[in-house]
């Protein structure tokens, strides 16, 4: 049995905005396993176990450049809010994301490599470093290429979206909102991934089974629940958050526009940031100072 520690606990209530306690005993249910103990907790505590799950942890900024049928949209993380508004912090970030519109690196790797004002990327990212005293680092990038219209919508400077798109540019502009307020998984249901969907089955079916009702019916439960999740995650199929008569499909169809695809960056998404103990460092603090005055 895997040791369960005040971390670990910590960890999954950041996650999930469950009770302490529903964390421990999901925690020692799964033997230590973080992903299982998540699993555990929808199945227990439904939708509420998930509503945290979205909390970024890392700071930094999504930005975004197009010109014409060309574009992109950058991700570079810092270490401190406070960096991420530094003005040579955000004119670095400009200069990297029109640099992978224009040269086109296969990676990030290859992004550092590229000049920047007579130096790399990657030397003016290390000078930078040097001046602020943070790390800074660009994480993941997409460029648009694909001969369609773009669009991009930054809501603030932590969510980032660029639609391509044939037809009316405000219509496409609503959809670019509406992604990063609902923040869908796929165009459509074909387009949800496998592996999203064996989760949330494998949630239906254990809450089903709760139920105590005959197999056929749990197995009626099952396809609703994941039927109720493809609508959920799938962006034409959303209801269209400007209006709820109808989904964004119909907007889009009255409007005479066509998606041919998106991206969605939500800074820090999937980083865990490191959580300080303040008494614990406080209390190191005067012990330290205890014995320097012995």
């Amino acid at each position: 049995m895997a040791a369960i520690t005040a971390a670990m606990v910590g960890e999954l209530r950041a996650k999930t905005d469950a009770p302490m306690m529903e964390c421990k005993k999901a925690l020692t249910e799964a033997d230590g396993d973080m992903a299982r103990a998540e699993e555990i907790l929808r199945v227990k505590l439904g939708s509420k176990a998930g509503k945290a799950a979205s909390r970024v942890t890392a700071e930094g900024i999504v930005v975004s450049y197009i010109d014409g049928n060309t574009g992109a949209l950058l991700e570079v993380n810092c270490e401190t809010d406070f960096v991420s508004k530094n003005d040579d912090f955000l004119a670095f970030t400009s200069e990297c994301v029109k640099l992978i519109a224009e040269k086109n690196p296969a990676d990030v790797a290859a992004l550092l490599a590229l000049p920047m004002n007579g130096q790399t990327v990657d030397e003016v990212r290390s000078a930078l470093i040097g001046k602020i005293g943070e790390n800074i680092m660009p994480r993941r990038f997409k460029r648009f290429t694909s001969g369609s219209k773009l669009v991009s919508y930054l809501h603030g400077t932590r969510i980032g979206v660029m639609v391509e798109f044939e037809g009316d540019e405000i219509a496409a502009k609503d959809v670019a909102m509406h992604i990063a307020a609902m923040k869908p998984v796929a165009l459509s249901i074909a387009d949800v991934p496998a592996e999203s969907i064996a989760v949330e089955r494998s949630v239906a079916v254990q809450k089903a089974a709760e139920s105590g009702k005959p197999p056929e019916i749990v197995e009626k439960m099952v396809e609703g629940s994941i039927q109720k999740y493809l609508k959920e995650v799938s962006l034409l199929n959303q209801t269209f958050v400007k209006n709820d008569k109808q989904t964004v499909e119909q907007m889009l169809k009255a409007a005479n526009t066509t998606i041919q695809g998106f991206t969605m960056f939500v800074v820090g998404e999937g980083i865990e940031k490191r959580q300080d103990d303040f008494a614990a460092e406080v209390a190191a603090q005067v012990a330290a100072a205890s014995k320097a005055t012995a």
